[in-house]
């Protein structure tokens, strides 16, 4: 008689030959995760009266683009003026036929520019910040090394939170298992991240140097909120008060008027949230109220 493979032996997992879907498989977030694209239901899109229709929720990706409307706000760019709306992905509101004509990804955020001629659909946070950015000339360099040093900031954040959320978000606090590898794994990822950052910082005083860019608004809602401990209650395991640079940054940017008030848009939790904008008196409003 033959030994049982080591995998019997142990119990542990060994892929089937042909992956199926379970369901009842992935944790907290196993009702809005499907392998395949497409929407679920007919829904259309409102559609606000200023020429920048943002659909998302204040996320770290949401929060990206709503501190971008509000830093060009606050520079004067009176034509970067925006509706924001609620799109509540808990709910499945991002795989309505409207929210998927305009990112077929099915993931928050999604911008209409509808100030020309023809709309344009932007997905992506990154590309969105890109596209601003050009659009209004603010908040990317047009001196070809400062423009290199911001672009790659930004595509480093890009290619980086995955492991940050899908990753060592995930398998820390989200998945119904605790398996000591893959938190491993991507606590020792997210570590070097953050070390990433913090030999950066420590060489200039934004990351793309003396100018603050679309890279700090693309970097700080995820990583200056991991600094602060705000993200998966990970603060102490990451030991996250030790990256001194990136804590003075984070601080930095957090005392920004326009980055407080675009934290607050589409947030549906936390004090004083603002689950839609569509013109500045909204957040006084809310104030008010609170």
């Amino acid at each position: 008689m033959t030994d049982a493979p080591a995998a019997e032996k142990t119990g542990d997992y060994v892929p089937p030959k042909v992956w199926t879907w379970n369901k009842e498989n992935g944790g907290r977030f196993a009702s809005i995760n499907r392998p395949v694209a497409g929407p679920t239901h007919d829904k259309e899109l409102p559609v606000g009266k200023h020429p920048f229709q943002l659909y998302s929720l204040a996320t770290p990706n949401g929060v990206k683009v709503t501190v971008m409307f509000e830093e060009l706000l606050a520079a004067g760019h009176k034509g970067a003026e925006y509706d924001a709306w609620l799109i509540n992905i808990g709910e499945g509101n991002q795989f309505g036929s409207g929210f998927v004509e305009v990112n077929p990804n099915s993931k928050i955020p999604a911008l209409m520019d509808r100030s020309g001629p023809k709309p344009i659909r932007i997905f992506e946070s990154g590309a969105m910040l890109v596209h601003l950015a050009e659009k209004f000339g603010a908040f990317l360099p047009t001196e070809p090394a400062a423009r290199a040093e911001t672009l790659s900031w930004l595509f480093w954040q890009m290619g980086s939170a995955p492991y940050l959320g899908g990753g060592f978000g995930h398998f820390y606090a989200y998945a119904p298992t605790k398996i000591e590898y893959a938190i491993d794994r991507f606590a020792m990822e997210v570590k070097r991240q953050m070390d990433v950052l913090d030999r950066r910082l420590g060489e200039a005083e934004y990351l793309a140097g003396d100018d603050y860019t679309i890279a700090d608004i693309a970097v700080w809602p995820w990583y200056g909120a991991l600094a602060k401990g705000q993200v998966y209650e990970a603060g102490e395991f990451l030991q996250v008060q030790d990256y001194k640079n990136v804590q003075r940054w984070t601080d930095q940017i957090a005392k920004r008027p326009a980055v407080q008030r675009g934290r607050r848009v589409n947030r549906a939790w936390g004090d004083n949230p603002l689950l839609e904008r569509h013109d500045a008196s909204d957040f006084d409003k809310v104030a008010e109220t609170a």
